[in-house]
């Protein structure tokens, strides 16, 4: 099986994650010759602000306060994780980014560099309210309260919607929509119906 390329986008809390997991089991049981590398900044990047370098510093500064972290830190951040741990072998599942359009076209600049075609930008599209009311739900150490939340989904509308309109308009990108507002089997289900696996 050919190694294939997703971005996963959609807003916070509409189950993108869990979609781009559910690929990836699917990818493993289709051909488990073909490894998943699935690329999800969270983990990395609460380990980077633990840090004690001035721009961990700085940037826990900014998480503390609830601000959006700057588009180099946010590539840098995904960049370090593509050197260290990707190779042409690999399905590629990257999981909420890019979250802006300067993102989106640095990202082409790695897409290129690493000679891949054809990847797939899986849009989990849900309204303002869906989101705001899982992540209410899910309550999450980053969704502290309700203003942090009505940020988090202000943000989405200036940042990253964009990008997206980027993508749909660019045809190297095969641009596919989900509708998020389903049950998580008929949103994988939708997915599965279009995308091309084989």
């Amino acid at each position: 099986m050919k190694p294939k390329t997703f971005l996963f986008i959609g807003r916070s809390g509409a189950g993108k994650g869990t979609q781009a997991k559910l690929l990836q089991k699917h990818l493993e049981s289709l051909d488990a010759t073909v490894p998943v590398y699935y690329l999800e900044t969270g983990a990395h990047f609460r380990e980077f602000i633990k840090g004690d370098s001035y721009t961990s510093k700085c940037s826990k500064e900014m998480y503390d306060r609830a601000e959006r972290q700057p588009d180099f830190l946010a590539i840098w951040n995904w960049g370090d994780l593509l050197v260290n741990n990707f190779t042409d072998s690999m399905h590629l599942i990257m999981d909420g980014m890019p979250r802006s359009l300067n993102e989106a076209h640095m990202l082409r600049t790695a897409l290129d560099f690493y000679k891949i075609t054809d990847p797939y930008v899986v849009y989990v599209g849900v309204s303002p309210e869906w989101s705001k009311k899982r992540l209410v739900e899910r309550h999450r150490l980053d969704d502290k309260s309700e203003a942090e939340i009505d940020r988090k989904i202000a943000w989405f509308d200036h940042d990253v919607l964009p990008a997206i309109e980027y993508f749909k308009a660019d045809s190297f990108y095969n641009y596919v929509e989900l509708n998020g507002e389903q049950t998580i089997d008929e949103v994988f289900k939708e997915l599965l119906s279009k995308v091309q696996l084989q």
